[in-house]
């Protein structure tokens, strides 16, 4: 696996790739690297002719007072990891090479950014539009792999690609999970033993409401009070949002039918974490 450091090699990768003619499939993380993230590098790797993947933890999506400065970083882990998963490329840059000194151009995805996660951590979605952009353009991909878990990502990342143009094609993954059903995600290491029981009500909610999906109950209201209730009265969860929307424009919907997204954040102690299905 060739580690890149710089624009300019990456750049000078990208070119050599381009003269293959291959299919270059791109997975871009923020490291500490799970088996959700790597479900999405063997996806790539069983579609694509190339895989690069990239570790780049982006200051610019962090508010104030966000997990920045303790967010895991497991470099070398993370090497060892995709190395087995035969990953091609791995683009691992520094904050100043991504946003070197006067940079001041970012990007925003007006609306949708603002909705979910983006009415909750605001400006988070144009650190999130911003790196993605830049990433795409550096890296050059065919097909860029993300997963469903960050629902709202993805929704604002289709809105990024439609509107700018870029040639690349987003492709959702399934959500991996624990054996007790929580949602991987980096941020799980910051849960006590306590905490990651207490966390499983998100998907145990989640499991609740596709119940009564598949039992007949459509309307939203009687589906997001009913989660609301189970979520407000478990032990150690601060629900931040339950809502029952589009999957493109997260608008709120008054039934959920077939492709709508049920999403759910909540804090478990100081930890902030994100779950949802689409119905199907």
């Amino acid at each position: 696996m060739r580690i890149i450091k710089t624009v300019a090699e990456m750049q000078n990768v990208r070119r050599e790739l381009w003269k293959r003619s291959s299919v270059l499939g791109f997975v871009p993380t923020m490291g500490a690297l799970h088996e959700g993230h790597l479900s999405l590098v063997r996806r790539a790797r069983s579609e694509c002719d190339l895989v690069v993947a990239s570790i780049f933890v982006n200051p610019l999506q962090f508010g104030p007072g966000e997990d920045l400065a303790k967010y895991p970083r497991t470099f070398e882990e993370d090497c060892r990891l995709l190395e087995l998963e035969r990953v091609d490329v791995l683009f691992a840059p520094e904050a100043i090479e991504m946003y070197p000194t006067g940079s001041v151009t970012t990007v925003t995805v007006s609306e949708v950014g603002d909705r979910l996660d983006g009415a909750s951590r605001p400006g988070h979605f144009t650190g999130v539009a911003t790196v993605v952009a830049k990433l795409f353009h550096v890296v050059g991909p065919t097909r860029a792999y993300f997963g469903q878990k960050d629902a709202a990502q993805l929704a604002v990342l289709r809105q990024l690609v439609r509107d700018l143009n870029f040639d690349v094609e987003l492709v959702g993954c399934a959500i991996v999970r624990d054996k007790d059903g929580l949602a991987l995600s980096s941020r799980n290491k910051y849960l006590s033993a306590l905490e990651g029981k207490q966390a499983l009500v998100l998907h145990q909610t989640l499991l609740q409401l596709e119940q009564m999906i598949r039992d007949g109950e459509r309307q939203s209201i009687a589906l997001v009070q009913s989660g609301m209730e189970t979520l407000n009265s478990a032990a150690g969860i601060r629900l931040d949002y339950l809502a029952i929307v589009d999957p493109n424009t997260l608008l709120p919907v008054t039934s959920a039918g077939t492709g709508t997204l049920v999403a759910v954040a909540a804090y478990v102690g100081s930890t902030r974490l994100i779950d949802n299905f689409l119905v199907t």
